[in-house]
């Protein structure tokens, strides 16, 4: 097995997270923004961007999550080089991103629902 693999999926894990929290930060300026103007952005053209990019960053983060437990898998199960890798980080980290990926999916069902109605209301 090729060390790079290794680095390149833990790479990988690391940007989907961080696209990640850029998208969350940035909904919620707009958030922050829309109540600080008192304004809604619930109109069809937002809704359908927020549940796209939460769509996206939601796949993308659970695409690199699944590589990143099958790297540990194969580096733990089946060839039994824990000891020469750090396995209990590669863990971690891949326990956290499904844990985070859990707490994404709900945003982007309700989102997408919310687009969908505002786009068939419009």
């Amino acid at each position: 097995m090729n060390s790079l693999t290794v680095v390149l999926l833990s790479s990988l894990l690391v940007a989907a997270e961080s696209l990640q929290c850029l998208w969350s930060l940035a909904l919620a300026a707009v958030d922050v923004y829309a109540l600080l103007v008192k304004r809604s952005f619930r109109t069809p053209r937002a809704t359908t961007i927020y549940s796209t990019g939460d769509w996206v960053t939601g796949a993308l983060s659970f695409a690199a999550a699944s590589g990143s437990a099958a790297m540990t898998t194969l580096i733990n199960n089946d060839l039994l080089l824990c000891s020469e890798n750090h396995c209990p980080t590669y863990m971690a980290a891949t326990a956290m991103a499904f844990l985070s990926w859990f707490g994404i999916a709900p945003s982007c069902v309700i989102n997408l629902w919310a687009a969908v109605y505002s786009v068939q209301r419009a």
